[in-house]
């Protein structure tokens, strides 16, 4: 069981921040869309690996299915456990991430930003587009605690902190979305040169 608190959610954060912002900043300069992903020890919050989206090489590399394709490139001497580590990802998984998160054996994710950020902040409405023509799910309808996983949001585990600790997280959160809000900008820009079918 994860537990979820301050430090974890800082963490997360931090690793956002730090670790899948650079790589997300140079993958909108070749087309790829903003969507990252990182995994990370549950017992000291150390990084394995952080990866960002690159659907300009493959539409299946999603920032969640580039970081488990890297995952499982390691060799397996070097590759922890998916039960022992934590998924994080930029944003809410759509249902292609949210079904190899599952097959993978992870029994946890974090998210920043809501599947309605990603078409009302991001102009990117094709998750919650895809769960509703193709799996009659509407937003917010599929299970986020079931029998395979549970998932958090790091923004809503943020507002229910307390509220010195909820104030700092903000910021941090703050911070962050004026960073996506400009990489969005960069990658709305440079939208349909790439060859990505649901750009």
């Amino acid at each position: 069981m994860i537990g979820v608190d301050a430090v974890l959610l800082g963490r997360l954060l931090d690793v956002i921040a730090n670790d899948i912002v650079p790589l997300t900043r140079e993958g909108v300069q070749t087309g790829n869309k903003v969507f990252g992903a990182a995994l990370l020890r549950k017992s000291d919050l150390s990084l394995v690996l952080a990866e960002t989206n690159n659907e300009t090489a493959n539409p299946l590399w999603h920032g969640e299915m580039q970081c488990l394709k890297t995952f499982y490139e390691m060799p397996a001497a070097d590759r922890p456990a998916t039960s022992d580590l934590i998924f994080l990802s930029t944003h809410e998984p759509c249902s292609l991430c949210l079904s190899a998160i599952t097959w993978a054996g992870f029994d946890n994710f974090f998210y920043l930003f809501s599947h309605q950020d990603s078409r009302d902040s991001f102009a990117i409405p094709h998750d919650l587009n895809i769960l509703r023509e193709v799996f009659d799910v509407q937003p917010g309808g599929y299970r986020t605690q079931n029998a395979y996983w549970q998932s958090w949001s790091i923004r809503g585990e943020a507002q229910n902190a307390a509220p010195d600790v909820r104030a700092k997280l903000m910021a941090q959160i703050a911070e962050i979305e004026a960073t996506y809000e400009s990489l969005s900008g960069t990658y709305q820009d440079s939208k349909g040169a790439a060859d990505i079918p649901l750009a």
